[in-house]
């Protein structure tokens, strides 16, 4: 019997859920070939067996969840056929024989085995050791089930999860009095008592669970504030109307807001270091490199892959490295290093209308700037003393205050928001 295991993943990640089996039990896989795909906090991972042979076993379904170094399945060899899957498991084998002798003395009569099967399924497995699936195992610690008297309905013998769950039904009507609260019981009523075509349950992907829980935490451990500033794009905009085609003709990219804001961070980031640091115990990072992060929206919800040395690049290099890596998180093609690391966040709001923000922190960074929508309004132009229609940006800085002070992040925020509204200070500052 060949194992097949969770691979490790990245440094950050020990477990993910398995999204789906690429095979069937009863199917042959080569070495090289997809067995299942896992979906981590970040992304999701293709597991390939080691291997070649015939794929006995499955120990989870989807949905589960596993850990790095999990046994997940098991293969048999090339040469077995997959048809004889079920003999291969050691703890079922008594059941099996059973039933192998009772569907012999039936066969004459073909209504019989049918007729008797429910009571069959349902029968007492008092006096075997149960053999159930982790998932199933899992649910009968939390409700406090011995294995061993929980009836099944797998020909196998294996108790699965519905089994757990259909026992611990059944133990709740059979009681002539209410049970004294208890927490497991007590969560796993609301499903039973909800009966509402209104309303529908649709489980939260590993994804979005971590992105649910990244949030809350970075509210919980950040003192987070934002401050506000605007900018005045027409400098921006003038040189991206007058260079755009040239640019994309030189660059085979186009030229976008993207590349100034992250030019115009780094400057920022040069002046005022503290945002781009991190704080791990008692003690503050200083990181000397700018890995921008630059989120981007995709169906399975937001992620953040890192444009790396970020102030190494000219404008053309930001512009495709942030296009590939777009694609890239669009087609759900992102790898582990493409999301690891950044020592700032830039999140642009604006390309869905938002107005005005308060962007959240993507710990353990300390700094994130929200972009947003460009709206034409009227302004008061200092050096002419005059009113006139501007295209205009709000911009937010949220911040951890447990090192970057207000006066520094305000700072900060002017600096960008100079550097944008006039583009050649971008160029001095490299």
């Amino acid at each position: 019997m060949i194992e097949v295991k969770v691979p490790e993943l990245a440094e950050s990640i020990t477990e993910g859920t398995i999204a789906e089996w690429t095979k069937s039990v009863g199917e042959s896989i080569e070495k090289g070939e997809t067995i299942a795909e896992l979906e981590t906090d970040k992304v999701n991972v293709e597991i390939k067996s080691e291997h070649s042979g015939v794929i006995k076993e499955f120990l989870f379904e989807p949905g589960d969840n596993v850990e790095v170094g999990q046994v997940i399945a098991v293969l048999g060899d090339a040469g077995e056929a997959g048809g004889s899957a079920p003999a291969e498991e050691p703890a079922a084998a008594a059941p099996v024989a059973e039933a192998s002798k009772e569907e012999k003395a039936e066969e004459p009569k073909q209504e019989v085995p049918a007729a008797k099967a429910p009571e069959a399924e349902k029968k007492s497995v008092a006096t075997r050791t149960a053999v159930a699936s982790p998932a199933a195992r899992k649910k009968a610690r939390e409700l406090g089930i011995d294995l061993n008297e929980v009836s099944y309905r797998d020909p196998m013998g294996r108790v699965r999860v519905e089994d757990v769950e259909a026992h611990q039904a059944s133990a709740e009507k059979k009681k002539s009095e209410p049970a004294p609260a208890a927490p497991s019981k007590a969560a796993a009523a609301p499903k039973a008592v909800v009966q509402d075509d209104r309303i529908e349950r649709v489980k939260m992907s590993r994804r979005r669970q971590t992105i649910a829980k990244r949030l809350v935490e970075a509210q919980h451990t950040a003192a987070m504030l934002t401050t506000f500033n605007e900018v005045d794009m027409t400098a921006v905009m003038d040189v991206r109307n007058r260079r755009k085609d040239a640019f994309f003709k030189k660059n085979g990219v186009k030229l976008g807001f993207m590349s100034f804001f992250t030019k115009a961070v780094i400057g920022a980031l040069k002046s005022f270091p503290l945002l781009n640091a991190e704080i791990q115990g008692d003690e503050i990072l200083m990181k000397k490199f700018y890995d921008i992060g630059v989120a981007v929206s995709t169906e399975e919800g937001l992620v953040v892959p890192v444009v790396r040395d970020a102030d190494k690049l000219s404008f053309a290099g930001i512009e495709k490295e942030i296009g590939e890596l777009g694609k890239k998180a669009r087609d759900n093609q992102l790898a582990l290093k493409d999301l690891q690391g950044g020592t700032f966040t830039i999140t642009n709001g604006g390309i869905f209308g938002s107005l005005y923000s308060t962007p959240i922190l993507n710990t353990p960074q300390v700094g994130i700037l929200g972009m947003h929508t460009i709206q034409r309004r009227p302004v008061v132009v200092d050096d002419k003393d005059t009113v006139e229609v501007r295209p205009m940006m709000y911009i937010a800085l949220s911040y951890d205050h447990r090192i970057v002070d207000g006066k520094d992040a305000v700072q900060f925020l002017v600096k960008v928001k100079q550097l944008l509204e006039d583009p050649e200070d971008l160029l001095l500052e490299g």
